[in-house]
């Protein structure tokens, strides 16, 4: 349950989802931002739109879930220069949701041209959303398997939402938007790829992807 070492930061997570912080769902204020810069990973080999190597992003709502943070998920389709996105929004806000649930899961496929547009305007949103990614972090990875990513694609969708109690186990656990995310991004073996425990917070475990690229995100 801690997060990166700091037990604290996790059960304060828990603390604020029982007052009423509901788990990823969005807030209504937009962040602001400055244009995104080259179309590239900076800092880093290679450049996003080839498929010569594997390659990940993650996408940030920093003022999500009462500023908690709300994050969504990328990966390169190695050797084809495209990618696959998408995300766990929990429209409802609600806690729990039974597996096969609507919990506002989606992905797509696309260029990455595409999937910034895609994702800066939430244009997969399950309904009118105020408050679009406003950040991303991306990184090249050596290590790729898309199709076990592609496959927890497909279980993270059926598993439902849970931030607390977990009402088939009794255990205090998490099935959220960063569960979704790191679960997608470690079944891909991206590279490099910072640990999220349980109850993590989701801004702070973007904070912990060392040597991943850092951008605005603005409408596009």
């Amino acid at each position: 349950m801690n997060i990166g070492g700091h037990r604290g930061l996790a059960v304060a997570a828990v603390i604020g989802a029982i007052i009423g912080i509901t788990g990823c769902q969005q807030t209504s204020t937009r962040a602001a931002g400055q244009p995104a810069d080259k179309e590239t990973i900076t800092g880093l080999a290679g450049q996003a739109g080839t498929g010569a190597l594997g390659g990940a992003c993650v996408f940030v709502k920093p003022d999500g879930a009462q500023k908690f943070g709300h994050v969504g998920w990328g990966f390169r389709v190695a050797g084809t220069g495209r990618w696959v996105y998408g995300a766990v929004e929990n429209p409802t806000g609600a806690l729990y949701t039974a597996p096969g649930g609507d919990i506002g899961a989606w992905h797509a496929e696309g260029s990455y041209r595409r999937m910034l547009s895609d994702m800066s305007r939430d244009a997969y949103y399950p309904g009118a959303s105020d408050h679009p990614y406003s950040r991303y972090r991306c990184t090249n990875s050596s290590t790729y398997d898309v199709n076990a990513a592609r496959t927890m694609i497909r279980e993270v969708e059926a598993r439902g939402f849970l931030v607390g109690i977990d009402p088939r186990t009794g255990d205090l656990t998490s099935r959220d938007c960063l569960d979704a995310t790191y679960d997608v991004l470690k079944a891909y073996r991206t590279k490099g790829l910072t640990r999220a425990d349980k109850l993590s917070v989701p801004n702070v475990w973007v904070e912990l992807l060392w040597g991943w690229s850092d951008k605005r995100l603005t409408p596009r």
